[in-house]
């Protein structure tokens, strides 16, 4: 394999192949090398796919480790809390890296939020959107004009949808919730 390809350091990487193994694949990041394991007889060119993926997998476990591990999300987002509904709300926030098509989900049972790590590098303005948008639906949990009433409040509203949309929103993602009214 090349040096270097799909940004991925091969040099870094120590591939283990094994004739017991017959379907299975796995890896592990050991002192910042990863280790990938192999059935023996793969060709060459699923051999580069599994390690592609298995490198990424583990470059997503990082960056979302790295990204909750600060606990600026959840500082943040009691901040909003305090101003926009009275600091009443409890609720665990985190970002994730398997949102793909929305920015934030909310399950009001158990009071989780999780934040698409997207917005991660996007506006603080557009990150609070998301998580007041999220808080909401612990009040709220539709899309109803009580529950845009709560999001309304918040100045930046319009402007943050319109940002969302423009960098390219998943197709089932509800900025407005027009379909829910």
């Amino acid at each position: 394999m090349d040096e270097k390809y799909n940004n991925i350091d091969y040099s870094r990487i120590k591939i283990i192949r094994s004739r017991r193994r017959k379907k299975t694949v796995q890896a592990k990041e050991v002192k910042g090398n990863i280790i990938v394991y192999l059935p023996a007889g793969l060709d060459k060119n699923k051999e580069k796919k599994y390690v592609e993926e298995l490198v990424a997998k583990i470059k997503k476990r990082k960056k979302r480790e790295k990204l909750n591990n600060d606990g600026l999300l959840q500082k943040r987002a009691q901040e909003l809390n305090k101003k926009y509904f009275d600091g009443k709300l409890e609720f665990e926030i985190k970002y994730v890296t398997n949102q793909n098509h929305r920015f934030g989900s909310c399950s009001p049972k158990n009071k989780k939020i999780r934040i698409s790590d997207r917005l991660a590098d996007m506006p603080q303005w557009v990150r609070d959107y998301v998580i007041i948008h999220e808080l909401a639906h612990l009040i709220q949990p539709n899309h109803s004009k009580k529950f845009w009433q709560l999001v309304n409040r918040y100045r930046y509203t319009e402007r943050a949808k319109g940002y969302l949309i423009a960098v390219g929103m998943g197709v089932d993602e509800k900025i407005d919730g027009k379909e829910d009214d």
